[in-house]
Formats: structure tokens, sequence, C-alpha cells
């Protein structure tokens, strides 16, 4: 896993970010807007920039908690929000953190581990995940013409991927992507099985 770290820092370094927007993205912010409860406990594991992290928190979600392995994507987060509170900033490997939330943020993460690696993911998102708890966002809905990363995918992998460890509450083609990836997105809200 080290070396994926370095591979990450060094995009960081290179600026080499082209899967970054710059905002936070808005269909998983719409879906926020409707999340009552600010208490909730929130994970954006390979947040990167951290644009939805910055915005939740702004939103008065005060239990926002920043996961990735890259330093220089911590330290860029933390030149642009320095009254993030340090203590929801953790510096790690995913498939190493042990904690537990309400809901986990999906956000282009998922797309980063090749396929074969992503049953992998399924299962370390549901033991992050208290019973009932979420797992809201988006994943690529098509292939990509290069070896990535991003790697792309489908609708019917991904169900089979998560359907034995997850409710579908939600699985559909994103309605209001930002326009680059307009038709290219599904936004999924799972719920862990109990």
């Amino acid at each position: 896993m080290k070396d994926r770290a370095e591979y990450w820092n060094q995009q960081y370094i290179n600026q080499a970010t082209g899967w970054d927007m710059g905002y936070a993205s808005p269909p998983i912010m719409k879906y926020f807007a409707s999340v009552k409860d600010k208490s909730l406990r929130i994970l954006i594991p390979g947040g990167g920039y951290a644009w939805e992290v910055e915005q939740l928190w702004k939103l008065g979600f005060q239990n926002v908690f920043l996961l990735d392995f890259s330093h220089k994507a911590l330290t860029l987060f933390r030149e642009r929000v320095p009254n993030f509170p340090e203590e929801q900033i953790i510096e790690g490997d995913f498939f190493k953190h042990e904690s537990k939330y309400d809901i986990i943020v999906e956000q282009t993460f998922f797309s980063s581990f090749e396929p074969s690696q992503r049953g992998k993911y399924v299962e370390q998102v549901a033991c992050l995940l208290m019973d009932g708890g979420k797992l809201v966002g988006l994943l690529f809905n098509h292939e990509f013409t290069f070896s990535g990363p991003p790697y792309g995918g489908n609708q019917e992998e991904y169900l089979k991927l998560f359907q034995p460890s997850f409710h579908i509450k939600t699985m559909e083609l994103c309605h209001n992507s930002i326009k680059p990836r307009l038709g290219r997105e599904l936004f999924i809200l799972l719920y862990k099985e109990t």
C-alpha cells in the first residue's frame, strides 16, 4: 500500500489531478440538503482536496471526517480550511482504518481501485458503517479507454458487488452530474444490511 500512497502523493505534488472538480459535487450536496441530523458521523475516504468535507462542515455537519493517505492532499486541505478540526483529518490507509460511521461518502475513491480490489473496498465500507449505515455518492457508469486509474464500470457489476452486504435503495443514472460527467455517473444510496 506504501507504493499507492506515494503514487497519489505525487499526483498532488505534480498537480496531476484531472478528476478534481474544484468544488463539492452537486449530486452529493443535494442529498445532504435533505439530511437534518447534523450530528451524524460522516467519513469521506480518499477525500483528496476534500471539497465535500469543507462544504459539509460549513453546513453544520460537525462530525465529518477526512481520510486520505496523501500527505500533500491533506496539507493543501489544511491550508485552505485552517479552522477545520485537526482530529477529524486522518492520514492513513483506508483498509487499516478502524472506526464507525453513519454515512460514508463515495466520490471518485472507488474508481481509484482496480476491479480486482473492489471486493475488499466493499468489505471495508461494510466494516466501517454502523448497522443500517449508508454509503452515498457517485460511481462511474462507463469504461475508460485508458488503463486507469480511474477505472470504470457499470451498474450490473456494481449490483453483484454490493448486494450481498447492502440493501440497494438507489443506484440510478445521475440526473444532476456536472456537464463533463453527465450520463456517465450513477447516484448510489446503499444501506448496510443488519
